[in-house]
Formats: structure tokens, C-alpha cells, sequence
């Protein structure tokens, strides 16, 4: 690779040394991206056309997920366990498929905690790094957003030193 830069990278860094106060080499990987992109303007929203990469299966426990932790759920799954107790205590008394302890609905009650706590946990473990995705973009914006608020305010310097030196040579 030849020492030459090209326009952005130059333009970049230049930003690096206005901006930041440091050299390309001192500023740090997300600092680097911003600056290109600054310099490259490609100051565009990200994320907002993206496509969904969950996979089925991902998109599944999801909804699970989201279900098994809605007041829905906990509505509907008190009133199977009161249906089941009913059932097998009043209804089936003499017969009873499950009488007390309970003891077919205590191993279907463990076999539903087993299979949802995974679930869920996949779940969380996605949302998790989905937000710590959105808070490095958040971040870059934020970042973006002073350097270019640091820039107009270099301008209105700028422009308040010509307006007194105007004022000066009268």
C-alpha cells in the first residue's frame, strides 16, 4: 500500500486533530468510524431498513417469551391450574385421573419451568446484545453529533471574529 490518503481519510484526519485533540493513531476504533463518516458524510440513519435476522426458531422463543410474561398468561395458566385441581378434587372425586398431591400436574408443571426458562433466557440474551448494538449506535450518533455541533460552532467563531475585525476597520 503506497503513503498516499484518500480525500476521506484525510479529511478524517484532520477531524481527528480539530475535533478530538489527538492524532489518528490515538483515537480509538468508534472514534475512527465517526470521523469517516463525517468525512465521507455519511451521516444516514442506520437500522431503519434492516431486515429481520432472527432465524425461526429465534423469532419463536421470542413470542414464547413475550407470552410467558404477560398478564394473559398468568390469567390463563391460574385458570387451567384451578380447572385441574377442580376437576380432579370435586368433579372426577371418585375417579380422578390426578388426585391430590397433584402429582401428574407437579412433573407437568416441571417439565413446562424446564422448557420455558431456556427460552426465555435465549431470548434475553438476544435483547441483550440487540441493545448493546443500539447503544454503540447511539453512541457513534452522539459522538457525530457533537463533532458537528463542535464544527458550527467553530464557524460562529469564525464568523464573529470577521464581524468584529468588519467592525474594527471602520
Amino acid at each position: 500500500m503506497t503513503g498516499r490518503r484518500s480525500p476521506s481519510n484525510h479529511r478524517a484526519h484532520q477531524l481527528a486533530l480539530r475535533f478530538l485533540a489527538k492524532e489518528w493513531d490515538q483515537a480509538d476504533e468508534t472514534e475512527r468510524r465517526v470521523l469517516l463518516a463525517i468525512a465521507e458524510q455519511l451521516g444516514t440513519h442506520r437500522g431503519t431498513h434492516r431486515k429481520d435476522p432472527r432465524t425461526f426458531g429465534e423469532r419463536l422463543a421470542d413470542q414464547v417469551a413475550t407470552f410467558g410474561g404477560s398478564w394473559t398468561f398468568i390469567i390463563f395458566f391460574l385458570l387451567v391450574l384451578l380447572a385441574w385441581i377442580a376437576l380432579n378434587t370435586w368433579a372426577l372425586a371418585a375417579q380422578a385421573f390426578d388426585p391430590y398431591p397433584y402429582i401428574l400436574l407437579n412433573l407437568l408443571l416441571s417439565c413446562l419451568a424446564a422448557l420455558q426458562a431456556p427460552v426465555i433466557l435465549m431470548s434475553q440474551n438476544r435483547q441483550a446484545a440487540w441493545d448493546r448494538q443500539r447503544a454503540e449506535e447511539d453512541y457513534e450518533i452522539n459522538l457525530k453529533a457533537e463533532l458537528e455541533i463542535k464544527a458550527l460552532h467553530d464557524k460562529i467563531d469564525g464568523l464573529a471574529a470577521r464581524i468584529e475585525s468588519l467592525r474594527g476597520g471602520r
